[in-house]
C-alpha cells in the first residue's frame, strides 16, 4: 500500500464562497502530515470532507488506494478515519467514559454494556497519556476545556483508525501533556496510521510532521518535506506576506498598583494568593492546566466567590458578587471557551460587539439604537481589523481569529481598567495571533492593566512584563526580566518553587 489516502481536485462551494479550489492531498502509512494556513483558508472545510461531515463537489477521494464516497462520519470511522476536532464536540451530560464509547461499546455475552472492560480500557489509555483517569465517571459538562479535548483523543485511540486526523490537539493542553501526545503520535506511526495533523503553533510541525502542505484562499499554495523549509517561509505563504513579529512595550505605567491580592482563598481551588497588577503592564499566568489560573480570574470577575483573603483595586477593598458588578467597575473578562462562554453565534457580529453596552445604546423602552449599534461595530472592525462580511453577518460565520477579535471588541466596549485574557488566542492561525498580540501590547500602552492566562510559553515569553506560575492550587513561581524563560516557567508549573522577582509583592510564605 502506496498511499493511505489521496485527494484529487477537491473543490466546495457554500453559496458564492468558493472554499476548496481544485486541492490536492495525499497521505502515506506511518506518515504525519502536517496541514497549516489562516483561518479561513479551507483547511477545516478539507478535513469535513475526508472525516465525511461535508461532501466535496467536484474532484475524487481514494481511500487505501480505492475510489471512494465517505458520506457521513459515521462511515469514515467505519473505514478507520477519526478525527479529533479543535473545538470539543461532546454530549455533555454523558460521563467521559459514555463519551469515549459512544457508537462502539464493548457488550458482554448477554449484549449488555460491560461496564467494567470500558473502565479499564480507559484508565489504561488515560495512564499511557500520563493523566490520573479519577474524572472518568464524571460528567463531560464538569471538565474543563482541556480534559474534554483529552477524553476525545482518547475516543479517537479507540477507534484504532488508520487515518488519524488531529485537528489543533494542543490548543489547549500542557507542556507535558502535549510531550505524551507526541510519543502516542510516534507509536502510530510506527504501527503505519496515517496523521493529519492541523495547528497553528509551527513549533510543533517541525517538531513531528514529515511533510507540510500549506493552503490559502481555498488553495495549496505550497507542498514541501519539512527538512526544504523554514518557519517563515510558511508564514509568508500563509499570509501572503513575511510578518513582522516584535513586540514593542514599555511595561507598567506608574508605581501604585491597580489591583492587589492578598491571601486569597477558596478551599479546593487556589490557596493563599497574593500579587499586584500595575496599570499599563501585561501580567502573565504560567501553570498547568487545573493549576487554579482561571478560577482567579474568575474569582477577580465576580463568578467565584472566595472563602478568605483581600482583593483591593484602586485603592479599596472590594468583593464583586457578580460579572455585571465587575464589568460596572471596569474589570473585563475573554473567557478560555470564546464559543460556549464569549458569543452568541447565531446572532449578528454587531450585537455580539456591543452586548455589554446595550444599556447605554437603548432607548428607556429597552429598544436597541440600531444606528448607534453599527456605529460602535463600524468602530471595532476598523480599530480590530477584524474581517466579517457585512455586520450583520452571524458570528458563528466568521473565522476563529475574528471571533476571537469580536470577543475582545465586546470587552473594550466597557473600558476596563483590568483586561483577563484566558488563552487569547487558542486555535487562531498565525497572522491573527500577531494581531491580537500587537493588540494586547496597544491597550497596554494605553494603561489598561492586561492579565494573560496562557498554555503557550512562547505567547507568555513574547508579552508578558511579569510571570506568575501557579501549581495545583498554589503560586510556585514568580518572574521578572531575563528571569522570564522557559526553564524557570516549566520548572514551576510542575512544582518546584522559585521566586525570581524585584520588589514584587509576593509573600515569601507562599513560595
Amino acid at each position: 500500500m502506496d498511499t493511505i489516502l489521496e485527494c484529487r481536485g477537491i473543490e466546495k462551494s457554500f453559496g458564492g464562497v468558493h472554499a476548496l479550489k481544485k486541492v490536492n492531498f495525499s497521505l502515506n502509512p506511518g506518515e504525519v502530515h502536517a496541514l497549516v494556513g489562516e483561518n479561513g483558508a479551507g483547511k477545516s472545510t478539507l478535513i469535513k470532507i475526508i472525516s465525511g461531515a461535508l461532501s466535496q463537489d467536484r474532484g475524487e477521494i481514494f481511500y487505501l488506494e480505492k475510489p471512494v464516497i465517505i458520506g457521513s462520519p459515521r462511515k469514515a470511522q467505519d473505514i478507520g478515519i477519526s478525527t479529533v476536532y479543535q473545538e470539543p464536540l461532546i454530549y455533555r451530560e454523558l460521563s467521559v467514559l459514555e463519551n469515549i464509547f459512544l457508537g462502539r461499546e464493548i457488550k458482554t455475552r448477554r449484549g449488555n454494556i460491560d461496564w467494567a472492560e470500558e473502565e479499564k480500557k480507559a484508565r489504561s489509555l488515560f495512564e499511557s497519556l500520563q493523566i490520573s483517569p479519577h474524572f472518568i465517571k464524571q460528567p463531560m459538562r464538569d471538565l474543563s476545556v482541556g480534559l474534554q479535548q483529552l477524553a476525545l483523543i482518547a475516543k479517537a485511540l479507540v477507534y484504532e483508525a488508520k487515518l488519524i486526523i488531529f485537528d489543533e490537539p494542543t490548543a489547549i493542553l500542557t507542556e507535558h501533556e502535549t510531550e505524551r501526545l507526541f510519543e502516542i503520535i510516534q507509536k502510530l506511526k510506527e504501527r503505519k496510521v496515517g496523521i493529519i495533523y492541523i495547528s497553528h503553533r509551527l513549533e510543533e510541525i517541525f517538531r513531528i510532521a514529515d511533510r507540510v502542505t500549506i493552503m490559502r484562499d481555498g488553495e495549496v499554495v505550497g507542498e514541501y518535506p519539512i527538512g526544504e523549509i523554514n518557519r517563515n517561509k510558511i508564514i509568508e505563504l500563509m499570509a501572503g506576506r513575511l510578518l513582522v513579529e516584535e513586540i514593542n512595550h514599555l511595561g507598567k505605567k506608574g508605581e501604585k498598583p491597580v489591583l492587589t491580592l492578598k491571601n486569597l482563598t477558596r478551599k479546593g481551588r487556589y490557596y493563599d494568593i497574593h500579587f499586584d497588577v500595575y496599570p499599563g503592564e501585561i501580567l502573565g499566568f504560567s501553570g498547568l492546566v487545573g493549576s487554579g489560573r482561571t478560577d482567579i480570574a474568575q474569582t477577580l470577575f465576580g463568578l467565584i466567590k472566595p472563602d478568605s483573603g483581600e482583593i483591593i483595586y484602586q485603592g479599596k477593598k472590594v468583593s464583586f458578587s457578580s460579572s455585571e458588578e465587575a464589568m460596572a467597575n471596569g474589570i473585563a473578562y475573554l473567557p478560555e471557551d470564546r464559543k460556549a462562554q464569549g458569543l452568541f453565534p447565531i446572532l449578528s457580529t454587531a450585537f455580539n460587539m456591543s452586548v455589554t453596552v446595550l444599556k447605554e445604546i437603548s432607548s428607556r423602552m429597552g429598544i436597541v439604537h440600531n444606528q448607534q449599534e453599527k456605529e460602535l461595530g463600524k468602530k471595532y472592525v476598523k480599530e480590530l481589523a477584524i474581517k466579517t462580511p457585512s455586520l450583520d453577518s452571524k458570528v458563528f460565520s466568521l473565522s476563529g481569529g475574528n471571533q476571537q477579535k469580536v470577543v475582545l471588541a465586546k470587552w473594550l466596549g466597557v473600558n476596563p481598567q483590568i483586561l483577563m485574557l484566558d488563552e487569547p488566542t487558542r486555535g487562531v492561525d498565525v497572522a491573527s495571533k500577531s494581531e491580537i498580540h500587537h493588540m494586547i501590547a496597544s491597550l497596554a500602552e494605553k494603561g489598561i492593566a492586561v492579565i494573560i492566562i496562557s498554555s503557550e510559553l512562547p505567547e507568555i515569553l513574547k508579552l508578558a512584563d511579569r510571570v506568575i506560575v501557579m501549581h495545583e492550587g498554589r503560586i510556585t513561581g514568580a518572574f521578572e526580566d531575563q528571569d522570564i524563560t522557559s526553564e524557570n516557567l516549566i520548572r514551576a508549573a510542575t512544582g518546584e518553587r522559585m521566586l525570581k522577582t524585584k520588589g514584587l509583592s509576593i509573600e515569601e510564605k507562599n513560595l
